[in-house]
């Protein structure tokens, strides 16, 4: 029992508590605070910042509200920003809901609403934007909400992040929020190196419990066999066992199914969820095409997952927040099919819908109305949509190259939706059986944390001028120092000189090893060295002539040519049936054999040119494929090397260095005649391995010392040489141009500068402005037929802009900057045929576009038009009109439910 002294001292720091603005905070929650929320939210008070990594549901955003209050309470701002529009409505909303609108605003580039307010929701580029341009809104701001912050790995828009955290004012404290990360402490060093004081709080504890599955055949497996889910459940493995042999079985048969026998169908495994009652679920799958495909295949199937009552209310919920869109357009867009699909439970969410319909997907779903959604991995990014399960169709995705595994960060924040707070007790991961899974490999995955956050910063144009001319040359390259990509890169090069040194001390100990009484055996071994490689050079520069010479033989060889070949242990004869070539690829021909096989031959087969000995006559008509037809070109083709007799293999022939004056000096030197010269050797062929190794590392070193600074001094240089900037290091300062580029956020900035310097779009009309303008904002997925250019002017302002490219990347290629991409005209036809009154039905037939692409794609061109238009006073007419020619139907649907 404590002692009056004690419960005196508990009950002082009770009262204390109670004065505390968290205290108050607290108390108008549903729910009270978890732990690491609290710690959090304590940090805020008592004036640091804070970085909260904690898994998707854990909710972290409470530390974010409470910045909210703390500001509001102080009498000062904040600003809440997320990497994306609909996360910055939907924050809106919620904020809207506790605080009233008279208090809330939202910024996000296509919308402003009472953006003077104390709190103001909005894109982290507006953010940084204002920045940039000194903007008034920035004075008395407290608090700065950083919403996903690990998006500042993104290759596209994450260095946004970066420059927002650098350039941000001392005064205000910047709250981070991010999704669990394997290097939090690093980053939160980091923030503490730029920021100051910042408290890092990481949470591992997931406050719904997840359970992993997997579904096969008929039935849903646990992936564990123990609550700690660490062994494996033996079903798995002998499914996995019993797969293997199915799917060998097939191959030896040549049915080669891309779907394992264990796969159950989509509908299935809906069903199966319904079943066990684990729906509302959200089903990953990593195509737009697959989600439109699975929501078809429900259709198709009858399944219907909603009540009548339910039914009732997804068709009139949806059909009053699409009420002012036109009809015409709601046709284009397949809207029967959708809402029949919504009022049977049943939607897909992906890039590919416009905004208004993602929005009502996810606000149903929300509510409950919807029970099973096929989605792109972007819905993982944050959305507060969460599900009793997650369902992955397979563990690869595309990833813009290749199909790759997905990383154990990607599964644990794709299955990080499941388990709702406050409604399950538990969530439910499921992943689909398919050919190649590994059970083994699942539970790796399953049962790993790491996702390490790595910065994508790395000097831009834009940035660049607006650096020089807010703080100067020198203060810039400073302040680019201090980002998280050059602390990261600092961190490692501790290690690399640290492996530098070990190296150094083991090369003095080998050079005392080879030490020889004679003579100096470091120069002794050089010579060694020097012919070893000019001889390995020789034969690498043999065999790359080789392989020419053999491919180009090959690409050759005519029907009825008869060849030697060398793929079994003797040489023997072949006959060409087919030439085997295809379109911009070497030649692989079908030939046959004495023994009657027919196979493909590459040039990987040979190792020089193909000898072809004699030629016969192939019967015409000829069909390999039939016995009798292969015994007859058996006969012909012994029949024509009867004369020729046994074939001789093949000798390569090689290219040998003359290396006869590094040989007599090796001969003449005083080590050649020691005792211990091969002892000796050995110890410096690890000396010179060792050495190599070195100085591999000392480059890397240097590479990445410096690394952001010196690729900033390489992005000034070609604004210096554009005429963006005059002078040099210190002395530089932002002209004219330079000015007008500080005010174009664009990912071809200085293209775009330069065009509008050099008056490339004068003459003309708006819907031709908006058209030719888009090749500097669209970047097409894949590569396509010939884009359709208006004719007329367009077309020599299209030859203009790739010229004027060209230009631009010959001067970064002699610097050694980074290159901008090149224009891309695929979106030029849709762009001008809507902004000259299309119809969207019309527009979207004769593109590949889907609908949701085409409004994206539009409202960023509008957002640069707009751009132009404060930056060009000669452009400023013709883009506001072009921009109100694109502002119509669908495209003109904004407000804050998009």
């Amino acid at each position: 029992m404590s002692s009056p002294a004690e419960r005196y001292a508990k009950s002082r720091q009770r009262a204390e508590a109670q004065k505390t603005l968290l205290h108050e905070f607290r108390r108008h929650r549903p729910f009270d605070l978890d732990d690491f929320q609290v710690r959090a939210c304590e940090a805020l008070e008592r004036g640091f910042g804070v970085l909260v990594a904690a898994p998707t549901g854990a909710g972290k955003t409470v530390v974010g509200e409470f910045a909210v209050y703390l500001a509001l309470q102080h009498g000062g701002k904040c600003f809440y920003t997320t990497p994306i529009k609909a996360l910055s409505n939907q924050k809106y909303r919620d904020l809207i809901e506790e605080y009233g609108e008279e208090r809330i605003g939202l910024l996000t580039g296509d919308l402003s609403i009472n953006g003077d307010a104390p709190i103001v929701i909005m894109t982290t580029e507006v953010l940084r934007n204002m920045i940039y341009a000194g903007s008034e809104a920035l004075l008395g701001l407290m608090h700065v909400v950083m919403d996903e912050v690990h998006y500042l790995a993104d290759r596209d828009r994450g260095a946004v992040w970066e420059e927002v955290i650098l350039h941000l004012p001392d005064s205000v404290t910047v709250t981070a929020l991010s999704a669990t990360v394997s290097n939090a402490e690093e980053f939160g060093d980091w923030l503490t190196t730029v920021r100051g004081d910042t408290t890092i709080i990481v949470e591992e504890h997931r406050p719904v419990p997840l359970w992993q599955h997997v579904a096969a055949g008929s039935r849903i497996y646990d992936l564990f066999s123990d609550d700690e889910q660490r062994e494996l459940n033996p079903e798995l493995l002998r499914i996995g066992r019993d797969q293997a042999r199915a799917e060998k079985f097939d191959d030896r048969r040549h049915h080669r199914n891309r779907t394992s026998r264990a796969t159950p169908s989509r509908v299935d495994v809906i069903e199966k969820l319904r079943d066990h009652n684990l729906l509302p679920a959200i089903t990953f799958i990593f195509s737009r095409a697959g989600c439109d495909q699975a929501v078809r295949q429900c259709l198709t199937a009858g399944l219907r997952l909603t009540t009548p009552e339910e039914r009732k209310y997804i068709a009139e919920y949806a059909e009053q927040r699409t009420s002012d869109l036109p009809g015409e357009d709601l046709l284009a867009l397949g809207y029967e099919e959708w809402i029949a699909a919504l009022q049977r439970g049943i939607a897909a969410h992906h890039a590919g819908l416009i905004p208004r319909f993602k929005e009502i997907i996810e606000d149903l779903f929300q509510q409950g109305y919807l029970k099973a959604v096929f989605a792109t991995e972007t819905l993982a990014l944050g959305i507060n949509m969460p599900a009793r399960s997650v369902v992955l169709e397979r563990l690869t995705k595309w990833n813009g190259e290749t199909h790759a595994d997905i990383t154990p960060g990607e599964y644990t924040q794709l299955t990080g939706r499941a388990g709702r707070r406050g409604i399950d007790h538990e969530g439910h991961a499921i992943v689909v059986w398919h050919a190649g899974l590994d059970p083994r490999a699942l539970a790796g995955l399953a049962s790993t944390r790491t996702y390490p956050l790595r910065s994508s910063f790395r000097p831009a144009y834009t940035m660049a001028v607006n650096l020089v001319h807010s703080i100067g040359y020198t203060a810039a390259r400073n302040v680019l120092e201090a980002s998280f990509a050059q602390f990261q890169a600092d961190r490692a090069v501790v290690g690399l000189v640290k492996q530098v040194r070990k190296n150094e001390e083991a090369l003095d100990g080998y050079r005392d090893a080879m030490t020889c009484h004679l003579g100096d055996f470091g120069e002794y071994a050089s010579l060694r060295r020097q012919i070893n490689e000019l001889e390995k050079g020789a034969v690498r520069r043999g065999n790359a002539q080789a392989r020419i010479d053999a491919a180009n033989s090959l690409n050759a060889l005519q029907p009825g040519d008869v060849i030697v070949t060398t793929s079994s242990r003797r040489p023997s004869y072949a006959v060409v049936i087919d030439d085997g070539k295809r379109h911009g690829m070497d030649a692989r021909p079908s030939v046959m054999g004495i023994d009657r096989q027919v196979r493909r031959i590459s040039a990987a087969d040979f190792d020089g040119a193909v000898q072809v000995v004699a030629k016969v006559r192939l019967p015409r008509d000829l069909d390999a494929r039939k016995p009798h037809q292969r015994r007859q070109l058996a006969s012909l083709l012994h029949d024509a090397t009867a004369a020729v007799g046994p074939a001789a293999r093949q000798r390569p022939k090689r290219e040998v260095a003359d290396v006869d004056d590094l040989r007599r000096a090796l001969r003449a030197h005083p080590c050649h005649g020691c005792d211990e010269r091969e002892d000796h050797a050995r110890w410096g062929e690890r000396y010179f391995r060792l050495d190599h190794e070195t100085r591999q590392l000392r480059d890397r070193i240097e590479h990445r010392t410096n690394s952001i600074a010196r690729a900033f001094d390489k992005v000034c240089a070609v604004l210096a040489e554009l005429g963006y900037l005059q002078g040099s290091g210190e002395s530089s300062t932002v002209t004219a141009e330079g000015l007008q580029l500080a005010r174009l956020h664009t990912e071809l900035d200085l293209l775009v500068a330069e065009a509008l310097r050099r008056n490339v779009f004068e003459g003309l009309t708006a819907p031709e402005f908006a058209a030719m303008v888009s090749l500097l904002v669209h970047e097409g997925r894949r590569e396509g037929e010939q884009p359709r250019i208006p004719d007329g002017r367009c077309e020599d302002v299209a030859h203009e802009l790739v010229e004027l490219w060209l230009e631009i990347t010959s001067v970064e290629a002699a610097i050694g900057a980074s290159q901008l991409r090149e224009p891309d005209a695929s979106f030029v036809w849709p762009v001008y045929r809507w902004a000259s009154g299309a119809r969207l039905s019309s527009v979207l037939r004769d593109s590949d576009l889907s609908a949701g692409d085409f409004v994206r794609w539009v409202r960023r061109l509008i957002d640069l038009l707009e751009q132009i238009s404060a930056a060009d006073s000669a452009c400023h007419d013709v883009a506001r009109t072009a921009v109100g020619l694109l502002r119509r139907g669908i495209v003109a649907s904004i407000d804050i439910d998009e």
